[in-house]
């Protein structure tokens, strides 16, 4: 049996320069996120699920070792069944004691689960508690709230570093006539824990690890297969700007021959880009088959929790923002206001807070960017002031904020969804946003524009903008 966590909201990433960016500005960005969509009810869940196999004493499911942690089941051959929910419902209160000082092991097993001899997993069963107990300063660690269990039980662990029970009874062993023989050891009729007989076939133990361990490309391969032509490129262009970056030649000589033993295609594409010849594989390439299930694209996912963008400014579309707000609270996504300073926009009705200024904002904070109107530049629109803001005769005919113009010129280039109404479409322009390109969504209002960046966002990217090379 394998186990899967899957996430609700679908397996998704960043692009490179994205997740540069994202450094650079928030490098708290992915627990940030996690928090406040946890802050905003949006709340993440993730699905337990298993693969189940049938036992045999070879351990392989058609042909793979499932001894090795390091293989993956194709879903296509063996199902992922859904069997629980993970739900985090709550931010902690105290990071230390409720985070920090968790012991987790993967012994925590529950009557009917037994494990197998994979190795690692052998080697963590043992690493695991032993970390414990020097991390946690004791064999008692499970006695801190957050390790206690939910079902009451006993046993005959006593006194060591930081013991904090008070037990009873004189016999902490077992057998024992003194306490009764209590404490004693649950049956399997009270849902205690039993081991499960595992018949050993005639073998001889020796300290090597099995031959199928020595396959070191069927696995890559059956995921290179798996990819669209989009995912290789971005894979191809991942391994082209690590290996540039190392200075040792025969380093990119060997990279380039693991490579070639995967796919030629792969090989070739990182070649071309490190000014190499693509060497010939050095033995027959695995014949295995792909598993769209690994890909992130062609599928569509919940938009619970994203976090849409609203640039405006005191002479935007103020009505048309806070009706916008509430339509995306109302879809379970997070909006965020985005203006030329910090405060309230207070024109005509209710006020709105500004929660990010162009000066703090930045595209990779956003999944999508709507423009209310036409927003004008900051007072702080300089380069001595910001430098984002660059030269302000570079705000173009339509007097946009260049901070405005960067961002949404980002946006587009990391397939984000972007959307406007009240003359946006001349500030697309002026940020070198093809209008008719796939993924901007020029609507009457703001709700026509949600709707249909919504559609947009449940695919997390517009996949169209990324052009494979033919």
């Amino acid at each position: 049996m394998k186990f899967h966590w899957k996430p609700r909201l679908g397996v998704h990433s960043l692009v490179w320069e994205e997740a540069q960016i994202t450094n650079g500005m928030d490098p708290d960005f992915h627990r940030r996120d996690l928090a406040d969509a946890i802050e905003a009810g949006a709340l993440p869940q993730w699905e337990l699920a298993v693969q189940t196999f049938p036992d045999n004493p070879e351990q392989t499911f058609e042909g793979i070792d499932l001894l090795d942690p390091t293989n993956i089941v194709p879903e296509e051959i063996a199902p992922v069944q859904p069997i629980g929910l993970l739900t985090l419902n709550a931010n902690p209160t105290n990071f230390f004691a409720e985070t920090e000082q968790v012991a987790f092991h993967p012994g925590h097993l529950v009557p009917g689960i037994d494990i197998t001899d994979d190795p690692l997993l052998a080697g963590r069963l043992f690493s695991y508690l032993d970390t414990q107990i020097t991390r946690l300063a004791g064999p008692n660690f499970a006695q801190i709230p957050v390790n206690r269990t939910h079902a009451p039980v006993n046993d005959m662990s006593r006194d060591g570093f930081h013991q904090d029970a008070v037990h009873s009874g004189v016999a902490p062993y077992r057998p024992n006539s003194l306490d009764g023989g209590c404490p004693f050891l649950a049956g399997a009729d009270t849902g205690a824990y039993i081991e499960v007989p595992v018949e050993l076939p005639a073998s001889k133990k020796v300290r090597e690890a099995p031959a199928s361990f020595d396959d070191h490309f069927s696995q890559p391969r059956r995921f290179w297969l798996s990819m669209t032509p989009v995912e290789r490129e971005h894979i191809i262009g991942a391994y082209t700007f690590e290996l540039n970056k190392c200075y040792e030649q025969p380093v990119k000589e060997r990279a380039l021959r693991v490579l070639a033993n995967i796919d030629p295609e792969l090989c070739e594409g990182v070649a071309a880009g490190l000014g190499l010849t693509a060497p010939e594989a050095d033995r027959p390439l695995a014949s295995v088959d792909p598993s769209p299930a690994l890909s992130q694209i062609g599928r569509s996912w919940p938009v619970d929790g994203r976090i849409i963008g609203i640039v405006t400014d005191d002479d935007g579309d103020l009505d048309g923002v806070r009706d916008l707000r509430r339509r995306v609270l109302d879809a379970d996504m997070v909006p965020l206001v985005i203006a030329p300073a910090g405060g309230k926009l207070d024109r005509n009705g209710e006020p709105i807070t500004v929660q990010r200024t162009f000066a703090t904002a930045r595209s990779i904070e956003f999944d999508a960017i709507l423009l209310a109107g036409t927003p004008g530049p900051g007072k702080d629109a300089y380069g001595a002031r910001d430098a984002k803001a660059g030269d302000p005769a570079s705000t173009g005919p339509t007097q946009t904020d260049p901070r405005v113009l960067l961002m949404l010129s980002e946006a587009y280039r990391h397939g984000k969804a972007l959307g406007g109404w009240a003359g946006a479409e001349a500030v697309f322009q002026a940020a070198g946003v093809p209008t008719a390109a796939p993924g901007v969504a020029l609507g009457s209002d703001g709700p026509a524009t949600l709707n249909q960046v919504t559609q947009l966002l449940g695919r997390h990217r517009v996949w169209e903008r990324f052009s494979a090379h033919a």
